[in-house]
């Protein structure tokens, strides 16, 4: 269980914010400035201006800038879920994807590529991986408003993840294209490259309600770390916050997915990181770790990018290679600690 506390040598929260945003608009412009050919910025970013639909101008518009934007807004999505939940459950092995919502995007996704609707309309694959990701936070919300205790819902998420993931596996296996089933195989391994603006004003409005449920339910997390029955005594209403915390890492998470794929571990990593630097304070961690998760992202993004591989590294695949030793070390960790 996870508890409140203060820590001495925890920089200030301000100070925090202000680099993290400052790390945050560096790795967006690193981002930007990353490619497998070379890209004169200025000229583009000129062209851009000036209305010229030249070469580097299309290259920054089509390619580079929904890249970085995506990594902003998927790994701020993943930070912030993933402190959420380990907040919500006061449990450090939490992350977002145990309400199952992930699975459930996938899915979607998936049900949209078998059905060979993908290759008809444009953006056919996020609205696939939203409308399951949408069905399994109605789900888990009616099971929520009817009283149900939060390991309850968690038990309902990882029943949701399970099916999801037997039925994905389903679609793979019946699937009666190799070609199709390996593109699909490649997809759920989870990237940025390929995507567009019209995916960033796609995923933007349901991350950003996501986002605003999440943050607010800072005050009622940093009082539930005190019990339950404190956090009801001074106000707060559980059930309450336990259905704007869920749908809101639904929304924010499963719109994540739907346009990029499963991306693991962020939600998981980045809040142990920056837990010590709040003074293990859960309210305070959401936005914190909403801009360790983009800058995470982005630099694993950059990484993959000057890795000059064919073809291109998979970005779930980096975060997992990232991500396992660190799950490895926490579990050493808790068992010493206990």
């Amino acid at each position: 269980m996870m508890t409140a506390g203060t820590d001495s040598k925890a920089p200030s929260y301000a100070i925090l914010v202000a680099g993290l945003v400052l790390a945050v608009l560096a790795c967006l412009a690193g981002s930007v400035a990353t490619g497998y050919a070379p890209l004169d910025l200025p000229a583009a970013i000129g062209d851009v201006l000036a209305g010229r639909q030249s070469l580097p101008a299309l290259v920054l518009l089509e390619l580079r800038l929904p890249r970085a934007l995506l990594g902003l807004l998927v790994g701020f999505s993943l930070g912030l879920g993933g402190a959420a939940m380990q907040g919500l459950l006061r449990n450090p092995l939490a992350e977002p994807g145990v309400i199952g919502v992930s699975a459930a995007a996938a899915l979607g996704a998936v049900l949209v590529f078998y059905s060979g609707v993908a290759g008809t309309v444009a953006l056919a694959l996020p609205l696939g991986g939203i409308a399951g990701a949408v069905l399994a936070t109605l789900l888990l919300l009616a099971l929520a408003r009817r009283g149900a205790g939060t390991m309850t819902v968690i038990l309902a998420g990882v029943a949701v993840s399970s099916a999801a993931g037997a039925l994905t596996a389903l679609a793979l296996n019946l699937s009666p294209n190799p070609y199709a089933a390996l593109e699909i195989v490649f997809w759920l391994m989870g990237s940025l490259a390929d995507r567009s603006l019209e995916h960033v004003w796609l995923v933007l409005p349901p991350m950003a309600v996501g986002w605003a449920l999440i943050l607010a339910g800072a005050r009622a997390l940093d009082a539930l770390t005190l019990g339950e029955d404190t956090a009801a005594s001074l106000g707060f209403d559980l059930g309450r916050l336990r259905l704007q915390l869920i749908a809101g890492t639904a929304l924010a998470v499963g719109s994540a997915v739907a346009v990029t794929g499963a991306i693991a571990f962020v939600g998981l990593v980045v809040p142990h990181l920056l837990r010590p630097l709040v003074g293990h304070r859960p309210g305070r961690l959401l936005f914190v770790s909403g801009l360790g998760g983009a800058v995470l992202l982005l630099l694993a993004d950059i990484g993959l990018r000057l890795v000059r591989i064919q073809p291109e590294l998979k970005l779930g695949v980096v975060t997992a290679v990232i991500g396992a030793p660190f799950l490895f070390g926490l579990i050493w960790r808790l068992r010493r600690s206990a």
